[in-house]
This record gives structure tokens, C-alpha cells and sequence, in this order.
């Protein structure tokens, strides 16, 4: 990682190197903290943030599942994220807000600590690498699951949700992968251990549904727009693992991992192995939509250099 100048804390920018918890604070043993991942695209216009509203509003009702106090409103966290990419003078960057239960009292529950709220950003590039942005990674289906409905939230995008994510992500590397694709409860399809996951077959996408343990993706919501604007059809529902060895193309989304092939799932090759040409066609028009290459036809970006009401 390399460090920036300022880090946004509780509505003042602090200095890199100070932007510190203490070791007894409680996010540090029981993983209370949601956040977000958001991307900031080089654009012919300037430096501009991808669909900050939508992540903003994530971050805000992760922490109200969590019961977590938010000092600030999403539309005080948007103007605060362009403030921190401002401060630093990034044209692209990955931004990272995060609020967290800090120093107070050491216990299960958390109602005593106070919240406080982060809000970094630094220069990161493609999440699986840029091969894989071209040519697709090989995966496995990871012995792990991911947690039944009723035990953890999946649609917050919290601290302690992603120790599962760690145990697929590290097993699957461990095994020679890039990633690992995680069943839910079911046994049916969820997704990766930090990105969503989309099959083609005969010209139809298909994609795991909320229920499938899965965090609503952005990302993902950007490409079925996208998908059904050039005309596919995108069905949402239960995907069984086999589904997997017989799809077309498979493609991951996520804000860090953006469109990524799959090339080949347990040593089984998709389709041609290689990136196939509906992932080609979305993985297109979303990279020229992001970079400003094309008319923000949806209104995601949000200009750095332009400041927000909060």
C-alpha cells in the first residue's frame, strides 16, 4: 500500500501516520466496523468517484443493522470522500471509508464505545491483475460456505463477515487458485470471497439473488443495467454448482475486482478459456462508462473537483 498524505477522521483531516486506534479498542477484538470500497476514475474531465451516493447509502444502513450511530449522513460521507481525493491530489485511487466501534469498554456488547469514522484513499490497481482484466483467472469451488441467512448480515458490508472470506480466499491461493467461489447454506452458488459472481450461457445471464448470502454488490447492479440496456436477459436465482462447468462465460464484479473473467473453474476450462465475448462486451462498455469514455448515460460519476451539498 502506498500511503497518502491525509486521512479524513470524524470531519478533520489528520496525517497519514495518525490516523490510529488503540489496541483495546473494540472493533480490534470482536470486528466491529462496516465499510465500503469505492473507486475514483481518471476521466478526460479530471479525477471522478464511481456511484459515491449508492456506497455512501451501503454505509450507512450496514452500520444501522449493526445499530452502529452514524455521526454522518451519506450525503456528509460523499462530500467527505471527495474531500480526502481532493486533499491528496489523486486522479485515480481507491477510497476506503470505514466506521468503527472504538476505545471504551471491553464486552460483547458494544453500545458503550464510540463510533468513529475513517475515510482513506491511495493508488491501487486492478484487484486480480491486469492479465486477469484480458484473459480470465482460474478458480475453485471453495470447501468453505458462506453463513446461513439469520446468522450474519450479508447485505452489510462489515469488518467480521470477511474472516470467511479470509479462510476462501487464502485456501484457494494456498491450492494454486486466484480466487475461490463460495457456496451458501444451500449448497447452491454465492459468490467469491469478495466479489459477484455472473454465468453466460446461450446468450442469458445469470446471477446469485440476495437470499444466496451474497452482499449487493454495486458493481453487480451496474452490470445488470448495463446487460439489459444492450438487450440480455439477466435472470437472478438459485444457481447450482455444476452450473458452473457448463456456463459459456463466468465473470466476477466488485468495486476492486470491477469486470473479471473466470477462465477456468477446478482445472475445468470455461468456455474457450479465455475471456468470452458477452463478459468482452459488458467488461467494454463498463470500462468506457467509469473512465469517461462514454456519456454518463446514468449519472454514476461524481466529479472530485466539484464540490457536494451534505
Amino acid at each position: 500500500m502506498k500511503p497518502t498524505e491525509k486521512i479524513w477522521f470524524n470531519g478533520s483531516l489528520v496525517a497519514w501516520d495518525d490516523a490510529r486506534i488503540h489496541v483495546l479498542s473494540h472493533v480490534v477484538h470482536y470486528g466491529s466496523a462496516v465499510f465500503e470500497g469505492i473507486r475514483c476514475y481518471e476521466t478526460p474531465s479530471g479525477p471522478a468517484v464511481f456511484r459515491l451516493a449508492e456506497h455512501s447509502r451501503r454505509l450507512v444502513e450496514s452500520a444501522k443493522i449493526y445499530r452502529m450511530p452514524l455521526p454522518f449522513s451519506a450525503a456528509e460521507l460523499s462530500a467527505a470522500s471527495l474531500e480526502v481525493v481532493r486533499a491528496n491530489g489523486l486522479n485515480s485511487c481507491y477510497i476506503r471509508p470505514i466506521a468503527l466501534r472504538g476505545y471504551g469498554e471491553i464486552g460483547v456488547n458494544p453500545l458503550k464505545n464510540p463510533v468513529d469514522v475513517y475515510i482513506a484513499c491511495w493508488e491501487w490497481g486492478q484487484y486480480l491483475g491486469e492479465e486477469a482484466v484480458n484473459h480470465g483467472v482460474d478458480v475453485c469451488v471453495s470447501s468453505w460456505t458462506r453463513p446461513a441467512p439469520n446468522t450474519h448480515p450479508s447485505l452489510a458490508k462489515a469488518g467480521g463477515n470477511y474472516l470467511n472470506s479470509q479462510l476462501v480466499k487464502m485456501e484457494a491461493l494456498a491450492d494454486g487458485y486466484a480466487e475461490g467461489i463460495v457456496l451458501d447454506h444451500t449448497g447452491a452458488i454465492s459468490e467469491g470471497s469478495g466479489e459477484n459472481i455472473f454465468a453466460v450461457r446461450d446468450g442469458k445471464l445469470y446471477t446469485t439473488p440476495l437470499t444466496a448470502s451474497i452482499l449487493q454488490g454495486i458493481t453487480r447492479d451496474s452490470v445488470i443495467r448495463i446487460a439489459r440496456d444492450f438487450g440480455y436477459e439477466v435472470v437472478e436465482g438459485a444457481i447450482p454448482r455444476e452450473f458452473l462447468y457448463m456456463a459459456d462465460e463466468l465473470f466476477f464484479t466488485g468495486t476492486a475486482a470491477e469486470v473479471t473473467p473466470i477462465r477456468s473453474v477446478d482445472r475445468i476450462p470455461v468456455g474457450q478459456g479465455d475471456r468470452g465475448p458477452v463478459t468482452a462486451r459488458i467488461q467494454k462498455e463498463f470500462f468506457e462508462l467509469v473512465n469517461g469514455k462514454a456519456p454518463d448515460r446514468y449519472g454514476w460519476l461524481s466529479p472530485v473537483n466539484v464540490a457536494v451539498n451534505a
